[in-house]
């Protein structure tokens, strides 16, 4: 019988004490995909499980674009490995919003991305977040889509930010971002 997924939400003064803290990575040696956020919010580092927030839509997009089997919880964020996928972040700390990262936080949390695909050696890796990739990599007009120059050694596509907060796209827009993806790195990896 399957173990009961721990749920449960944070205090106020939880989230307040997460400012600046951080959630281990979720990564293994040769996955297909490993998902790069931006960096941890406040929830997420509170309950130290990645995209916590309940109005980010990282896991509803995941199931609906076939890379899950089901619907998961954060709280089940390690489970991906079982799909051969991996997370990390851009950066490392956790902060209430993206826009109190520094440039410069962003540039060196790229470098050290390029550090851990060399590491682990992923089949493939989505930055989620064109403006994150965009000042990480000094690449201005990078668009959303497959890159032209591979992180390291791994292919690269940029995918929007799954976060609530992003009003850009709709949940029926990632989702179809997120499953043309999904194909295309079946196609790259397929014998």
């Amino acid at each position: 019988m399957a173990k009961p997924v721990q749920i449960w939400k944070p205090t106020r003064q939880q989230l307040l004490d997460a400012q600046n803290t951080t959630i281990p990575d979720i990564l293994a040696e040769n996955l297909r995909i490993v998902f790069c956020g931006i960096n941890p919010s406040l929830y997420s580092a509170a309950i130290g499980h990645h995209f916590g927030r309940p109005g980010n839509r990282f896991w509803p997009t995941l199931y609906q674009a076939g890379f899950t089997p089901r619907l998961l919880s954060p709280f089940e964020d390690a489970s991906l490995l079982e799909q051969g996928i991996g997370i990390t972040n851009l950066v490392a700390r956790a902060t209430a919003r993206a826009d109190q990262l520094s440039d410069t936080e962003i540039e060196q949390g790229g470098q050290i991305l390029v550090q851990k695909l060399r590491r682990f050696r992923p089949q493939a890796v989505a930055i989620l977040g064109v403006t994150a990739y965009r000042i990480a990599f000094r690449q201005p007009k990078a668009q959303l889509g497959r890159q032209a120059d591979p992180l390291g050694p791994t292919p690269l596509w940029v995918l929007p930010n799954p976060s609530g907060l992003n009003a850009h796209h709709r949940l029926v827009d990632l989702v179809a971002l997120f499953a043309e993806f999904r194909t295309a790195v079946e196609r790259l990896i397929a014998p």
